[in-house]
């Protein structure tokens, strides 16, 4: 089950990609079901808030009528930031699921705690995959 929402946050990614930002593809899903979708558009919006996991939240919150995203559960290709932690704990999801973890800016490395306490964390699903996405195209954009 968590490979196949990963591979719908794949499709996002290669969304952003299709747009030159930073390929990362972000699903919610509730009871089965994908109820949110969202990738990164910082460059779109110029606002460097705007991450594939804070798209997805809004889209989610609304399509529940609610902050609250207790009993959904977050696919991302490439592990949180420090922001969309913090988010993702002021959601309280349920489940967090990533792909490729990110060394120097996933929140891990920063603070492990900034995950709700209940929310159950998921690391490695389609790691190389998710994690080839942003290698190639930073990898690109040094030629």
């Amino acid at each position: 089950m968590d490979e196949r929402f990963m591979k719908e946050a794949l499709k996002e990614a290669g969304h952003a990609a299709a747009e030159d930002e930073v390929p990362i593809g972000a699903v919610i899903v509730c009871k089965g079901r994908v109820i949110a979708k969202g990738h990164n558009m910082t460059e779109r919006l110029n606002d460097p808030t705007a991450h594939a996991e804070m798209i997805a939240i809004t889209a989610a919150t609304e399509a529940m009528g609610g902050k609250y995203l207790n009993d959904c559960t977050l696919y991302v290709t490439v592990e949180p930031c420090p922001m969309c932690a913090g988010a993702l704990a002021w959601s309280q999801i349920g489940k967090v699921v990533y792909g490729a973890s990110d060394p120097k800016r996933g929140f891990s490395i920063f603070s492990p705690s900034l995950m709700h306490p209940k929310t159950e964390i998921i690391s490695g699903v389609l790691a190389d995959e998710c994690g080839s996405l942003v290698t190639e195209f930073f990898r690109n954009k040094r030629k």
